[in-house]
């Protein structure tokens, strides 16, 4: 990198308290100058979803210390505008990473994810992003071994760049007493998660539903996928575009009578 100190903006989807952040912020301040705009609650699973119905707080925090920060009432995506318009003003973030999310976000869950979601947005204002997430969902889970590989994967960006439009899709297996193999290029697993809705009453006996389901990895024989990168111990990264154009239908749906 040049002389220039990058300007790296951090966020996330579970709240500007989570553990996952604050270990982002210290790595982030190897590498560049760090302003933090985060969820003030947890925001798991709202996907791209903004607030556009009520208003959006935004209080300054002393959560990090010297590192400017501050608490969003919205969503992540809200959080990722809210920077670039409105905290930054005039200056555009060399860098957006997103997490480290408690809990996985490969294959289908990147459509889900509001860590993602924020990634997709600083990609969709042209700033290089990376979505960092860990496949862990114990209650005190154990990010250490993420260190080298997110220090390794963010010096990149800034000095290499995306393609613009891009943002990563970075996840890491639960820590075990082997360390981390390496780090596999992947594509998204073909998989789904096959919902089941467990009914329930309360105490008044009104009907109420839990979501809950199985994850379905499609892709079990294929090898490059992020799913078998994980489960081979390894860290997956998976470049992501906001494009969700079916392109090789184009030509397809031109030839249809209508």
């Amino acid at each position: 990198m040049s002389e220039h100190k990058p300007l790296i903006l951090i966020t996330n989807d579970d709240g500007i308290t989570a553990h996952g952040i604050r270990t982002l912020v210290d790595l982030m301040k190897q590498l560049g100058s760090v302003v933090v705009v985060a969820p003030n609650s947890p925001q798991s699973g709202m996907g791209h979803a903004i607030t556009i119905a009520n208003p959006i707080r935004l209080y300054p925090s002393d959560i990090f210390g010297d590192v400017p920060a501050y608490e969003c009432s919205g969503t992540p995506a809200d959080c990722v505008k809210l920077a670039k318009n409105h905290v930054l003003k005039d200056r555009t973030p060399d860098l957006v990473v997103s997490g480290i999310n408690h809990g996985s976000n490969s294959s289908i869950s990147v459509l889900y994810s509001g860590t993602m979601s924020a990634a997709i947005e600083a990609a969709i204002e042209g700033i290089p992003a990376i979505g960092f997430s860990l496949g862990d969902f114990t209650h005190n889970p154990d990010f250490s071994h993420t260190h080298e590989h997110i220090l390794a994967i963010a010096r990149n960006v800034l000095e290499r760049g995306v393609e613009r439009g891009t943002a990563l899709n970075v996840n890491f297996p639960a820590r075990t007493a082997e360390p981390l193999k390496g780090i596999k290029i992947c594509r998204q697993a073909n998989a789904k998660w096959q919902e089941v809705f467990d009914e329930r009453r309360d105490p008044h006996g009104r009907r109420y539903f839990w979501l809950a389901g199985d994850f379905v990895n499609f892709d079990t024989h294929a090898e490059d996928t992020d799913e078998y990168a994980l489960s081979q111990n390894y860290t997956s990264v998976v470049p992501c575009k906001y494009d969700l154009t079916a392109y090789t239908m184009v030509d397809t749906l031109k030839d249809w009578d209508m």
